[in-house]
């Protein structure tokens, strides 16, 4: 039950309308924050000739104030009611952007406190490379950050969060949030149908696929699911024919690719499945990807790269071809980049998240156009994250559109 604090303290009541009741300053200033939200007060000042920029067209000046990057929005919102207007309500900023057609990349990071355990979202602007942050997700306290799996849709704008496990509680979660960078706010959506942490999740023709996991008292899961955002209803699919939590997963060639992974020491080897959601059928890993999947991947060029936590954090690819691992050409990945990594692309690119949230970005050059034999090389460019960061570590990490 929710507690609520009652003040004791007695204040005249007056009654709407009465001619002597008059506003605090507090209320005054809300006031006037509402009246300068209104849609209707943007036209009115347009009306009156007010520029939004003086000497310039409002059209030409429209685009050139909604390439401001998040964080200087505070600021700037106190030039003028019709720039107040523009930057005080984020979902009236992206609806503009969207109009024109703005879709600039940005580095959603999920990371927690390494002391208080606090979990937030950072957001890197991949542009002007500056950092703001969004909305806390409206989930419980003292959860494991890396229970929870993400997925975005990237040029929709959204990403959505699934699952997760509340500390000291061995508790999974069937919880599935949604966030929509033009509406800035959080959504909760209908649950999972098993509650699971440290599970498989990948988006496959715009549906989003999880698989497997831990569940009460660890007990590893062998069910799988899909939900259509659309529709926002889980259906349950083919069961893995195993029970395995995920270490990493990848969406290639139409199909969800699950791995057990590498754990030091190598006591045994991984287990991985593939499912094809055309078949509603599971089939095992072939040996050579999963003995070699040794790290976090991404899919580029229609090929599997996985950033290797064991063999001096250096680029490989996999070749479908050989069932086997090859190095990509290129140093290896820059030494301010420390584990835990968190690892995403986006194009050509790929971004990968280090402890106190210092980003690294690998740009992947294709050096032939061979199939059968092809070659890759990797240049590397160190995004340094503020101090205020020092003590935050990835979970995860996605890139949208805005």
């Amino acid at each position: 039950m929710q507690r609520v604090r009652v003040s004791s303290q007695q204040v005249p009541v007056q009654k709407l309308g009465d001619s002597q009741m008059t506003l605090s300053p507090k209320f005054k200033l809300a006031a006037i924050q509402s009246r300068l939200l209104d849609p209707f007060v943007e036209s009115e000042l347009s009306l009156r000739g007010e520029p939004l920029i003086p000497g310039l067209p409002d059209d030409i000046a429209l685009s050139c104030l909604l390439r401001l990057p998040v964080a200087s929005h505070s600021a700037t919102r106190s030039v003028c009611k019709r720039w107040y207007q523009l930057f005080a309500n984020k979902e009236r900023f992206f609806t503009r952007r969207k109009e024109i057609g703005f879709q600039d990349p940005w580095l959603f990071v999920f990371s927690f406190h390494k002391c208080t355990g606090k979990i937030q979202w950072n957001v890197l602007d991949l542009t002007h490379f500056s950092w703001h942050t969004i909305p806390s997700m409206p989930c419980i306290d003292k959860v494991c950050p890396h229970g929870f799996r993400s997925v975005s849709f990237p040029f929709e704008g959204s990403l959505f969060v699934c699952g997760g496990v509340v500390f000291d509680a061995d508790c999974p979660l069937n919880l599935v949030m949604k966030f929509e960078v033009q509406k800035n706010s959080w959504t909760v959506m209908r649950k999972m149908i098993t509650p699971r942490s440290f599970f498989a999740s990948g988006v496959i023709n715009g549906k989003i696929y999880v698989a497997g996991g831990n569940s009460t008292d660890l007990f590893e899961l062998n069910s799988a699911e899909v939900m259509d955002p659309q529709k926002g209803i889980w259906h349950p699919i083919a069961n893995m024919g195993t029970n395995m939590a995920s270490y990493d997963a990848a969406v290639l060639n139409g199909k969800l690719l699950v791995t057990e992974g590498w754990f030091w020491p190598f006591y045994v080897v991984p287990r991985g499945q593939i499912y094809d959601p055309r078949t509603d059928n599971w089939e095992n890993m072939a040996d050579g990807l999963r003995e070699g999947w040794t790290g976090s991947s991404v899919v580029i060029y229609g090929h599997l790269f996985v950033v290797t936590e064991h063999e001096r954090t250096k680029l490989k690819v996999y070749d479908m071809n050989s069932d086997s691992w090859k190095t990509v050409d290129g140093p290896p990945l820059p030494e301010q980049i420390c584990k835990p990594f968190s690892v995403n692309c986006c194009n050509s690119r790929i971004y990968v998240v280090g402890r106190n949230l210092h980003v690294a970005v690998g740009r992947i050059l294709s050096l032939n156009g061979s199939e059968k034999n092809p070659s890759f090389l990797v240049q590397w460019q160190v995004i340094e994250a503020p101090e205020a960061f020092a003590n935050l570590t990835p979970s995860s990490a996605q890139v949208l559109f805005a």
